[in-house]
């Protein structure tokens, strides 16, 4: 049978769509695109924003109408998020998976082939086990992502997350450690770290995410070792000495401010506040010269008048990231934010405009360092007689040459194109 797979969201479903994969074809499905004419299409949903709900629907009516025969499947955050409607709502949906079992998802094919009855899998619980998948290889990337870690306790005022994903609960040491080796001994020279709360990593087995870090870091083969994401209180300084003594971990942290405003951190609860995110930033630049790093930021979320989003600007510049990822504020049903008194829909509109103009400029200001500079590249692609790949602080370099995937070049950066910085193979 034919199946194509959605991914949508984070790294983490990434990752569980590559599971799922590999798990199918060792039962001789055959993977096509998604928009072939299949004979199951599988969805694999996000819910983090309303944004996210609304690909979340257009995927899965698009995959009943590409083939109005097919078994189609909705799984993940968005499913658990409306569980108690999606039934009525979306009768489109033949199975109905949510954030447990999707490791068993060929079982769930047989049995709805075998019934032809709708079968709903979803779960009420916070309280879930860790659904162990491992994987030895990945179909279509150069680097490999890892889930380490599940479930969020943090509780964002603005965020549903810890509701659709359950507690913390980690991956166990060993069975990470192996499958790491095991992609490294494949061939992948850079292993991506990922969790929901992936910093969070242990806090339910007896160990802390420090001892994982340095776990991994004695695999030999391992050339970089990156974290997806990680909040600036889980940069501890016991994390901060690992990351000062090795070379495998990159250049580049992706660590979510979500605003530049203390009062707005407050309402948002956040655990931290401005001085501390600035002083921990500056440690990291300490210890790492030219880092990148890149932000979450949310634009307009409730109490973000005009003086505090003048803070924001201030702050953000002063911090001086490399990228802004900006989310205009999005209303999760049965939040605190949610009760507050909401901005206005045109000021959040401005005050994401202008966060997205900030980012452009501090993107291309660091992108403009490193011209004249020699770089490392791993190349992942390749396209009308150019090859692309990212450097250990994430900038992805376009060389007018066509190389091998899956190998380090050292580049000289020569100019910048947006979104690439151009560069030329000064060695093989």
């Amino acid at each position: 049978m034919k199946v194509g797979i959605c991914t949508l969201g984070c790294k983490v479903n990434t990752y569980e769509s590559e599971y799922i994969v590999n798990l199918l074809k060792n039962k001789n499905y055959e993977i096509c695109d998604f928009n072939d004419v299949c004979d199951v299409y599988i969805i694999n949903t996000c819910t983090v924003t309303n944004n996210s709900d609304s690909k979340s629907r257009k995927m899965i009516r698009h995959a009943r109408r590409l083939n109005s025969n097919a078994c189609v499947i909705a799984m993940g955050c968005f499913v658990e998020a409306c569980k108690d409607t999606i039934k009525e709502d979306m009768p489109e949906i033949d199975i109905i998976v949510g954030n447990k079992d999707k490791s068993k998802i060929d079982v769930l094919i047989d049995e709805f082939f075998l019934n032809k009855k709708t079968i709903d899998d979803t779960y009420v619980e916070f309280d879930k086990e860790f659904e162990d998948m491992y994987i030895d290889r990945y179909n279509s990337r150069t680097r490999a992502f890892v889930k380490v870690q599940d479930g969020c306790e943090n509780f964002c005022s603005y965020c549903i997350i810890p509701k659709v994903r359950g507690k913390c609960r980690s991956k166990t040491l060993d069975t990470a450690v192996c499958e790491i080796r095991t992609l490294v001994s494949n061939g992948f020279r850079e292993i991506v770290l990922t969790g929901i709360h992936t910093g969070n990593y242990g806090v339910d087995i007896n160990t802390n995410f420090a001892t994982l870090l340095r776990e991994v870091l004695k695999i030999d083969g391992l050339k970089r070792l990156r974290i997806s994401s990680i909040e600036i209180t889980e940069l501890t300084d016991e994390v901060l000495e690992i990351i000062k003594n090795s070379e495998v971990v990159v250049n580049h942290f992706h660590i979510p401010i979500q605003s530049g405003s203390d009062k707005v951190l407050k309402l948002m609860n956040r655990k931290y506040d401005i001085n501390y995110f600035i002083d921990k930033v500056n440690k990291i630049r300490e210890i790492k010269k030219d880092v990148s790093i890149t932000t979450d930021i949310i634009a307009g979320h409730p109490g973000e008048d005009e003086e505090e989003f003048k803070e924001v600007l201030e702050n953000v510049k002063k911090i001086e990231f490399s990228k802004l990822h900006v989310f205009p504020y999005s209303i999760r049903k049965n939040t605190p934010s949610e009760k507050l008194e909401q901005v206005p829909i045109e000021v959040k509109k401005i005050h994401t405009k202008k966060l997205l103009e900030l980012s452009n400029e501090l993107e291309l200001k660091y992108m403009n360092k490193f011209i004249n500079r020699k770089l490392e590249v791993l190349i992942e692609t390749s396209k009308d007689g150019y090859s692309y790949g990212h450097t250990t602080n994430y900038l992805e370099i376009k060389v007018k040459k066509y190389l091998e995937h899956s190998k380090f070049y050292n580049v000289l950066i020569t100019g910048v194109e947006y979104p690439y910085c151009v560069g030329e193979i000064i060695s093989e």
